[in-house]
């Protein structure tokens, strides 16, 4: 059980450096596992309607991707419970993704923003920076005559 916890504190580590692009590989490959075993499952769980394991592939690739033309459709209990499953991971997948990359956005957009508020207030400090130079210019200069 402890080595269980140290792996997951590993991944979770790993995770947490580039969530991004780790957090996408490892949904795509719990998707890419979840599209074969539930293919698999499926044939064996519903042999009447899923007439053969590349059916099942089939039918659990258009059901992952939410497509589900319908035309392959389980009928018993243990055939529906997987085709629930499948929908799930599958509308996790999108969901998932679709928030990583609006994510993405929002912080490019956000850095964007950010950049430019540092650039708006440089230039406002070289402007203060030439309005104190020319004020300096313009003061009388003190001779030392009056040593």
């Amino acid at each position: 059980m402890r080595r269980l916890e140290q792996r997951i504190d590993r991944f979770s580590q790993r995770l947490a450096e580039k969530p991004f692009g780790r957090a996408w590989r490892a949904i795509a490959t719990v998707t890419v596992a979840m599209t074969v075993l539930g293919g698999v499952l499926v044939r064996l769980t519903d042999p009447a309607n899923i007439s053969s394991v590349g059916g099942g592939f089939w039918w659990s690739l258009q059901t992952i991707t939410t497509v589900g033309y319908g035309d392959i459709v389980p009928a018993s209990v243990p055939g529906r419970l997987t085709a629930a499953l499948v929908m799930l991971v599958g509308l996790s997948f999108v969901a998932v993704t679709t928030a990583a990359v609006t994510n993405a956005f929002v912080q490019a957009s956000a850095r964007r923003r950010g950049s430019d508020s540092v650039l708006a207030e440089l230039k406002a400090l070289r402007a203060e920076m030439a309005e104190l130079r020319a004020a300096v210019a313009a003061m009388p200069r003190h001779s030392d005559d009056s040593r």
